[in-house]
């Protein structure tokens, strides 16, 4: 992606940092070359030639741009499981994620971590996104995830004689398990998703008490792609499947929904992050009825909220990490919602808001690795920052509300906003 030329100061606003810190009052950011040189009380800021650009927080609030952690680009107002995979030919799909990943930056989003996608769409929407072909946020892309035959994403009956190849390499054994890393390394993904457990969308074959990878096939997952420089992560629910993951080595977990002291102290021991990915199951709860969700669904996903919900607050208390990011691109829980998930963690879950917006920056940031060039505001990072009209911390609800956005930047040029 391009860097903005010259120089531009973001002034009368408070600092919300990403640290977590107390907001600065009466503060100003400034990018030279696309890259943030101050941040601090407006006062103090360095005298600046005519020529800078001056953009007017209004007296609301200067923050880094969010970090969607869990970010599904090809998944599109998915009703039914084969929404996910047959819906659409791969060329549509590969158009609607480029739509969904313009309207994440629109949102706010300035970085995201994909959390799976159809075919390898993702690596190659990431590539078409840096050489500024379209918009859309930084990217980190997984291509198609992994799971045992029989596993919770291997939904198309045989008698079909289409596989699941385009969104699920199905593994029966570590030898499988390697060769699947091996392929999706090959076609150019940084991170490796999997799936050790199952979930409450599948009460009759493999709720989220069930295990739908062997240990000895995320162990060889883990070597595989620990050995090519890649990273691991894993849909875990399942309280046996969370402590297989952190024994196998994972580097992130996803959901991390029923954790109990032995999986806690496995997360803590290697200060893996979590994203629980929670709002999707009160969205699910809600208004699971009027799409047709079995109550027996229903009831899981109240199960998993509850206990997400607890375990998500326990991680946090014990100094562990937590990212936000959700399951969006569901009929119920659509692409451009992503920010109600930090109003849920404030509201439902209890977390206070700067915390929450830590989450959603800084740690999402440090999940991705690359938190030396954004998830804060630093002198030295990228100027990747969200301008918006109001005080988040007394309100986080304002970063659903896109007309309140002054600017959305990455690396100092206005991707959207009306500044």
């Amino acid at each position: 992606m391009k860097f903005a030329a010259g120089t531009t100061l973001i002034r009368n606003g408070q600092i919300v940092d990403g640290t977590g810190a107390a907001p600065l009052p009466n503060g100003a950011v400034v990018i030279e070359e696309g890259k943030i040189t101050y941040v601090g009380r407006e006062e103090s800021a360095p005298l600046l030639s005519r020529e800078a650009t001056v953009i007017d927080a209004r007296g609301g609030t200067i923050m880094p741009g969010l970090v969607e952690a869990h970010f599904h680009p090809t998944y599109f107002n998915v009703a039914a499981l084969e929404d996910l995979d047959i819906k659409y030919p791969v060329e549509y799909v590969t158009l609607l994620a480029a739509a969904n990943a313009k309207l994440a930056l629109e949102c706010g989003y300035t970085a995201a971590r994909s959390g799976g996608s159809l075919f390898n769409i993702d690596v190659w929407l990431k590539k078409a996104m840096e050489s500024d072909i379209c918009a859309g946020p930084r990217l980190a892309a997984s291509g198609r995830e992994i799971c045992g035959v029989g596993g919770l994403m291997d939904w198309n009956p045989d008698y079909r004689k289409i596989g699941m190849e385009g969104l699920i390499l199905l593994v029966n054994g570590p030898d499988e398990a390697r060769a699947a890393v091996r392929t999706l390394v090959k076609d150019g993904v940084e991170w490796i998703k999997t799936y050790p457990t199952g979930d409450a969308a599948a009460p009759d074959t493999n709720d989220h008490h069930t295990l739908c990878m062997t240990f000895e096939e995320m162990h060889a997952v883990v070597a595989t792609a620990h050995n090519h420089g890649k990273k691991v992560t894993g849909h875990c629910r399942a309280t046996e499947g969370i402590k297989n993951a952190l024994r196998a080595g994972y580097d992130a977990i996803e959901h991390g929904t029923f954790m109990d002291d032995e999986a806690m102290d496995l997360l803590l021991q290697r200060d893996v992050p979590c994203v629980p990915a929670l709002y999707f199951e009160l969205a699910s709860i809600e208004a699971g009825p009027q799409f047709g969700m079995p109550q027996s669904v229903i009831d899981g996903h109240k199960e998993t909220l509850e206990g997400g919900a607890e375990s998500a607050r326990r991680i946090l208390a014990a100094g562990g990490r937590l990212g936000m990011g959700g399951d969006y691109g569901f009929a119920w829980n659509p692409h451009g919602d992503y920010a109600k998930e930090l109003a849920f963690f404030v509201n439902y879950v209890g977390l206070d808001p700067l915390t929450v917006i830590k989450c959603a920056t800084k740690t999402g940031a440090e999940i991705m690795g690359r938190s030396h060039e954004f998830g804060t505001l630093e002198p030295g990072k990228l100027g990747d920052v969200l301008v918006v009209d109001g005080d988040v911390v007394k309100n986080i609800a304002l970063l659903q509300d896109r007309s309140r956005f002054i600017a959305v930047m990455q690396a100092g040029i206005v991707k959207a906003g009306k500044s």
